[in-house]
């Protein structure tokens, strides 16, 4: 496609099948076609006032759907004091020192721990090099030195930092020391060991299929935390525990984790006050970065006009949070408001196969998406037509964008990507109107593109892997076991939201549902079979890193692992959507709003001198 046919242009909204539209809407033309959509349909009501058109959709069950956050909630940028420009000296001092920090000579032991540390504080993406060498330089010696990690605790450390890098090389074996021979448990002693079972819980997680060593860690960690946890007299031990039991480290989105921790760590004796300024620092810089992308969202989506819907989700604030828990790296910008840009579109075509249309229109719709044909969407109700305008135009813009800075065109795939979601709502829709309840197998199957995140992790492959060849572009279109992985956590998670939150108006089908009426399985069971889906698929996806972050660059591979972490986190407390806990709201606060406060410290501790 030629770059001036690629953007529906202003002249062509002004030519047949849209020359109705009133000339005094046509400054915009997504607020044009908005307002006109209503008027078009006989069947609605329309409630026209001196500022806008209002209406009442009767054909079909959709109702307004509030807002659930006022845009307002992000201050002013100017009134922030953690401009990157301002603290970009201390910043590069605090990290020089830090990098000293990590050159030194030190025990195993001691340097495993200050790699935990950086990355619980959210610092990774600052030193992945010296992490890596670091690694590497443990490993190749690890033959030698095993002594150094007989005790629970620094053994089950290793295993879930080196895991973590994507050493497959080592091996559920390592914990068979601990595993009593006659039984074939882990020996009861260790049940005593609190630090060391909280250590084997977290590496649990990072299990693959079939490896019974690690299921039994589990089991074992698990049952003796929630045990001893009441009785446990380190306070600073006790809230790891209580912390991990409800989600452990691998299922937290890092950019949340890293403010609870910062907390936790500037209570231990350990801690190193230097590491610790700088990731107050960090985290602020980067809030800020985020902020400043927030306010240009929050400006196109305003200057789109689609607002004036009514029938759908208007969810900016979350989308925008979504996007900063997958990639939060700051130099990731574009990607972020890009894939938001098309999270909020993933939503507005959700609602309309949810909520808006009639099954003639669906699929008429997916038709037209599937052709890709802009010209005949007079076809369609002009409130669905302005949504495919939408649609097309973004996907275009975010086209052209990877045209001029990447040198490819990556249009037909999310055409493809698109039409491939479409169709699956359409498959939905067919099910909820006739009244169809599909086993649990063809209910995932749908589900998993359904649930939109293909598109977004396909936006993130395309745009930031580098030297992209015919074989990678083959690799994600086919829709890899990594990105359906993912996608099918997020739907067995939003699918686990408690019935008193409420499912979003209009998604009449889940797991839960359909397992139950499959095989007459009670609420509490189901949940039970569904949650240990998520454990199995997570061991896959757990394997899937491994097989293919060797094989491309850029954020792509830990955007996947990072969209399953954040449905943990953003269904655990409400349904990602509308219905929020106020623990939920204190969190977004704190990750789009709220600065951590920095106090001044000593000099000494401020060189990193205890």
């Amino acid at each position: 496609m030629a770059l001036q046919a690629i953007f529906f242009t202003q002249s062509q909204l002004l030519i047949d099948p849209l020359s109705r539209i009133p000339c005094s809407l046509r400054s915009n033309p997504f607020q044009a076609l908005t307002s006109h959509a209503y008027a078009r349909a006989a069947h609605q009501t329309i409630v026209c006032t001196s500022e806008t058109w209002n209406p009442t959709i009767t054909a079909s069950s959709a109702s307004t759907k509030p807002r659930t956050w006022d845009y307002g909630i992000v201050p002013s940028l100017s009134n922030t004091e953690y401009t990157e420009k301002e603290w970009a000296e201390e910043v590069q001092k605090m990290g020089d020192d830090v990098r000293v920090i990590m050159n030194k000579k030190m025990e195993p032991l001691e340097k495993l721990e200050l790699i935990d540390a950086i990355q619980r504080l959210g610092l990774e993406y600052h030193f992945k090099m010296e992490i890596a060498h670091s690694l590497k330089s443990l490993y190749e010696s690890a033959a030698a030195a095993q002594h150094e990690y007989d005790d629970l605790y620094s053994a089950a450390l290793r295993f879930r930092i080196f895991r973590q890098h994507h050493y497959y090389e080592i091996p559920q074996d390592v914990f068979r020391k601990f595993i009593d021979s006659e039984t074939g448990n882990f020996r009861s002693v260790l049940a005593n060991d609190v630090k060391g079972l909280l250590s084997l819980y977290e590496a649990s997680f990072l299990g693959f299929k079939g490896e019974v060593v690690m299921d039994k860690a589990l089991a074992f960690s698990t049952a003796h935390l929630k045990e001893k946890k009441k009785i446990i007299s380190s306070p600073g031990l006790a809230v790891k525990v209580e912390h991990a039991l409800d989600m452990p480290i691998h299922w937290r989105p890092n950019r949340l984790e890293a403010r609870w921790f910062m907390e936790v760590y500037e209570e231990q004796p350990d801690m190193n006050p230097n590491l610790l300024k700088l990731a107050k620092l960090d985290y602020n810089i980067v809030q800020l970065i985020h902020r400043e992308e927030f306010g240009r969202l929050v400006r196109w989506w305003t200057e789109l006009g689609l607002g004036n819907m009514t029938f759908f989700r208007d969810n900016l604030v979350e989308h925008c949070l979504w996007t900063s828990l997958v990639i939060f790296d700051p130099k990731y910008s574009d990607l972020r408001e890009m894939t938001t840009k098309v999270v909020a579109m993933i939503t507005l075509i959700d609602d309309v196969y949810d909520l808006l249309g009639t099954l003639e229109e669906l699929e008429l719709l997916t038709h037209l998406i599937n052709q890709w044909d802009i010209t005949k969407i007079d076809e369609l109700p002009l409130n669905m037509a302005t949504c495919f305008v939408a649609l097309y135009n973004i996907t275009n813009e975010i086209g052209l964008w990877a045209m001029t800075r990447r040198g490819i065109n990556i249009i037909p795939y999310m055409r493809e990507a698109w039409s491939d979601q479409c169709k699956a709502y359409l498959e939905e829709a067919k099910w909820c109107q006739k009244h169809f309840m599909p086993t649990l197998k063809e209910y995932l199957s749908s589900a998993v593109r359904s649930v939109g995140v293909f598109l977004t992790l396909q936006c993130c492959f395309l745009i930031t892997t580098d030297n992209l060849t015919e074989d990678a572009l083959n690799y994600i279109v086919k829709i890899p076991s990594i990105v359906r992985c993912s996608s099918l956590l997020i739907r067995l998670n939003n699918d686990l939201v408690p019935t008193a939150v409420g499912l979003a108006e209009g998604d009449k089908l889940n797991s839960l549902e359909c397992f139950m009426n499959e095989t007459g399985a009670s609420e509490e069971q189901a949940r039970g079979h569904i949650k240990d889906l998520v454990h199995k698929t997570w061991k896959t996806l757990n394997k899937d890193v491994f097989n293919d972050s060797c094989q491309f660059s850029g954020p792509f591979v830990t955007a996947c692992l990072n969209a399953a972490r954040a449905s943990h986190w953003i269904y655990r407390y409400g349904d990602g959507h509308g219905i929020r806990s106020q623990e939920a709201k204190e969190h977004l606060m704190s990750a789009l709003v709220q600065p951590i406060p920095i106090e001044q410290l000593d000099h000494k501790f401020i060189l990193g001198v205890k």
